[in-house]
C-alpha cells in the first residue's frame, strides 16, 4: 500500500517556526516519494496569493516560495474553502495549482487508507 501524508498548516507569519515546519516537513515527504497534500488554512492562506510566499522570512529555514513551488510541482496544494473565504480569496486569486475545497475532501484525504494526516 502506497503511504500518503496530508499536511495541514494553520499558521503563517503569526508563528513562523510552526508553519516553516509544516511546510519542510511536507517538502521532504515529497522528495522522498511519498504522495502529499498540503492544506492551508488560517493565517497559511495567505501563502495561496502570488507573491505572499515571499514575504515570509525566518532565519535558518529554507525559502517557503522554494518549498511552496515543490509542493505545487509535485503534490496537491488546497486552500481551505471557509479560510479563503473569510479573507475575500476567490480561485481567481490564488496561484496556479491551488484548489479551493471544503472539510469533506480534506476529511477523505485524511481518512483514505495508508494516510497519515498532520497538523500544524
Amino acid at each position: 500500500m502506497k503511504r500518503s501524508l496530508v499536511v495541514k498548516v494553520t499558521a503563517g507569519q503569526d508563528a513562523p517556526e510552526r508553519c516553516s515546519q509544516a511546510f519542510t516537513v511536507a517538502s521532504v515527504a515529497l522528495a522522498s516519494g511519498v504522495d502529499v497534500s498540503l492544506w492551508l488554512t488560517g493565517e497559511s492562506s495567505w501563502f495561496a496569493l502570488p507573491g505572499r510566499a515571499a514575504e515570509f522570512e525566518l532565519p535558518h529555514a529554507a525559502p517557503l516560495p522554494d518549498l511552496l513551488d515543490a509542493l505545487l510541482a509535485g503534490g496537491r496544494v488546497t486552500l481551505c474553502t471557509q479560510c479563503a473565504a473569510r479573507r475575500g480569496i476567490t480561485g481567481d486569486d490564488v496561484l496556479p495549482g491551488v484548489r479551493i475545497a471544503g472539510a469533506q475532501v480534506f476529511v477523505q484525504e485524511a481518512l483514505a487508507d495508508g494516510a497519515q494526516a498532520l497538523v500544524y
